[in-house]
């Protein structure tokens, strides 16, 4: 009898362990955000940005084919640029190839305006301008973002100008296909890149608008960004002009280049009243 239960104890020790179940994964504690929230989350980065330093110097270069197919003289030129970001007020200066400079001349440069696109920090998701702004006006300063809070644990990040119709994985990037929900004149993005982990931009594709002093034709910009000193700056700009347009500079490319901030520039930069006593002594 003791043999018995010695041998039915040793079986039992020797029999394998019932196979244990592998624990599952714990869920998520934050569920993938849904395109359209991505969409906020993008522009809330962008945000984190803002305002942009108070000064900027930058060279543009903007260069067109005339309908011959042979460059246009005429809309082809490189011109340097010291801005004031709280007026967007701003000096510029033609550059021309035997080191000459142009006269001193006064700009606010801009986007859906009658004047070259820029400064390279233009907020890009600012909406186009309701009606032309002359140079003479100055806009309303650019507000100081604070972030965003958290309610509950719950980020409230919800882009409600546009709807997400389309987003796709390719590579590093996420690429966003959208369109406004509202104001399709003035919320002009359509397509937007991003770093799929940081969620920086790379790349937009928005819409502008060509003035000729009589027709406003609509165009699309292929827009290109970069950073400068940690800050997000538009580098490249391909412009396709529609509507119909088959004159000098339908496609038409801007360059921005030696972007810089300076802590500080001269006062009378930003006022035109004053250029005349500083003719020989501008900036170069």
């Amino acid at each position: 009898m003791l043999a018995s239960v010695i041998l039915a104890a040793a079986l039992v020790l020797a029999a394998p362990a019932a196979p244990q179940a592998a624990p599952e994964p714990a869920a998520s504690a934050e569920p993938t955000p849904s395109p359209q929230r991505y969409l906020g989350l993008i522009r809330a980065q962008f945000r984190t940005h803002r305002p942009p330093p108070a000064f900027e110097t930058y060279t543009v270069t903007r260069s067109q084919k005339a309908t011959n197919g042979y460059p246009d003289p005429v809309g082809s030129y490189t011109v340097h640029v010291w801005v004031r970001n709280a007026d967007r007020a701003a000096l510029t200066r033609f550059v021309y190839r035997d080191d000459a400079r142009g006269p001193l001349t006064f700009d606010r440069p801009a986007f859906n305006e009658a004047r070259d696109p820029g400064p390279p920090t233009f907020d890009v998701f600012e909406p186009a301008p309701s009606r032309p702004h002359p140079v003479s006006e100055v806009p309303t300063p650019e507000p100081h973002y604070t972030p965003l809070p958290v309610i509950g644990g719950v980020r409230t990040i919800i882009e409600s100008d546009y709807r997400v119709d389309a987003l796709v994985i390719e590579g590093s990037e996420m690429h966003l296909s959208i369109f406004p929900i509202r104001d399709v004149e003035r919320n002009r993005l359509r397509e937007v890149y991003v770093d799929r982990k940081t969620l920086e931009l790379h790349k937009l594709i928005a819409t502008d608008k060509l003035f000729t002093g009589g027709p406003i034709y609509p165009v699309t910009f292929t827009i290109t960004m970069g950073t400068v000193d940690g800050v997000p700056v538009v580098t490249d700009i391909h412009g396709v002009v529609g509507g119909g347009y088959n004159d000098d500079g339908k496609d038409v490319d801007f360059r921005f280049t030696d972007i810089t901030f300076p802590k500080t520039l001269p006062e009378w930069y930003f006022d035109a009243r004053s250029y005349a006593s500083h003719t020989n002594s501008g900036p170069t």
